[in-house]
């Protein structure tokens, strides 16, 4: 408890003095990209030749090796002439960023930005992009997406808070007061009622489960197949960040003074969650699912950032405390690096081999650590 958080021996990290909304992982996972409040994104670039790394001991174990040369401070694109709002990794490359000023602005791998939507007076609050390529961005009631050339448009009962689209990217679903919309690629849009404000989504891997986080401090989920309720309550505040495990068999969210993980193997109304790491004097704002181990990462409002695992009261600090609250943390692609961002502009990433999770407890089923 008393070691020094791992982003002194294995990460970088600057202060650009303007609050990070959300950050986004490219596809190929070398660079991430971070929406900030001032109308830019900052964009770091994750190759580290001569950074730290980790090797093995030949007793066991692994020691840490210092870095021969800092990492490469993050380059600033101006997108926005006011707020960033917020971002999505574009499939084919590079980043995409809504903004207050009425555009989506493509940030591509070489080049300068460019706006590749535009409504004037309106506010780009959420996009997306699926792996196939299909972008998609709300502006309050009005969600529009783009497959190849071709352009299409929904209005929405009440305003768009979060879009995302399905793991096989075939159906785009989108929170609103009220429930979600789901839009297929062919089809008319199909509605899931819940009474309620619902600004988050999580898809489960597989596609069969849908989630929202409430304002009403709580969650709401979906059997998509037949639309069947799951209702998930309790929590003292609003539960607006939610990561599902990579095999699909828990949810972790936001909400309390610890990441809480729900059951989904299948998931069940009366079984009550499980809270992990170390309990907070404040409250935990972001959590995020390694993509390939039974690993949460978690930030909290005073600025910590921790590892951790299901059912497990330690932890490992990634981050100490300060710099504001943690607005967005993300791993890359294949887990090797975390990136993470907060209100008060503290950005950065470090990289975490699978070298380090080597142990008993990393490799413990999760079926043993959510019991």
């Amino acid at each position: 408890m008393n070691a020094p958080p791992l982003l002194n021996a294995l990460g970088a990290s600057w202060d650009f003095g303007a609050p990070v909304v959300a950050a986004a992982w490219d596809v190929e996972g070398g660079t991430v990209g971070f929406a900030l409040g001032d109308g830019h994104l900052a964009v770091a670039d994750a190759q580290w030749p001569r950074g730290p790394r980790v090797e093995p001991k030949p007793g066991g174990g692994v020691s840490l090796v210092a870095a021969e040369a800092p990492a490469t401070r993050p380059v600033r694109a101006a997108c926005h002439q006011g707020s960033c709002l917020c971002i999505a990794a574009d499939a084919r490359g590079g980043f995409l960023t809504g903004g207050d000023d009425g555009r989506m602005v493509l940030v591509p791998r070489a080049g300068n930005p460019a706006v590749v939507a535009q409504l004037a007076g309106a506010w780009f609050d959420s996009v997306a992009c699926s792996n196939a390529g299909v972008r998609a961005h709300g502006c309050g009631r009005h969600v529009q997406r783009w497959i190849g050339d071709r352009s299409e448009s929904i209005e929405l009962p009440a305003p768009a808070m979060a879009l995302a689209f399905s793991p096989d990217g075939s159906c785009l679903a989108i929170a609103h007061s009220g429930g979600v919309t789901l839009w297929a690629d062919a089809g008319e849009p199909r509605r899931l009622v819940w009474n309620g404000y619902h600004r988050a989504l999580a898809w489960s891997p597989d596609g069969r489960y849908l989630v929202t986080g409430m304002q009403e401090n709580g969650l709401h989920g979906w059997r998509v197949a037949d639309g069947g309720d799951i209702e998930m309550g309790g929590y003292p505040g609003q539960p607006l960040s939610l990561s599902f495990a990579h095999d699909g068999r828990y949810l972790a969210t936001s909400g309390g003074t610890r990441p809480v993980c729900w059951r989904f193997d299948p998931p069940g109304t009366t079984e009550q969650p499980i809270e992990c790491a170390m309990a907070s004097k404040t409250p935990v704002t972001r959590v995020s699912c390694h993509p390939r181990q039974s690993l949460i990462a978690a930030g909290y409002q005073n600025g910590a950032v921790v590892l951790c695992q299901p059912g497990n009261d330690e932890a490992l600090f990634i981050k100490g405390s300060g710099g504001g609250a943690v607005n967005a943390l993300v791993w890359s692609g294949d887990g090797s690096r975390l990136a993470f961002g907060t209100q008060d502009g503290v950005l950065g990433w470090l990289g975490l081999p699978d070298a380090l999770f080597r142990s008993r407890a990393a490799e413990r089923p999760i079926k043993e650590t959510m019991q």
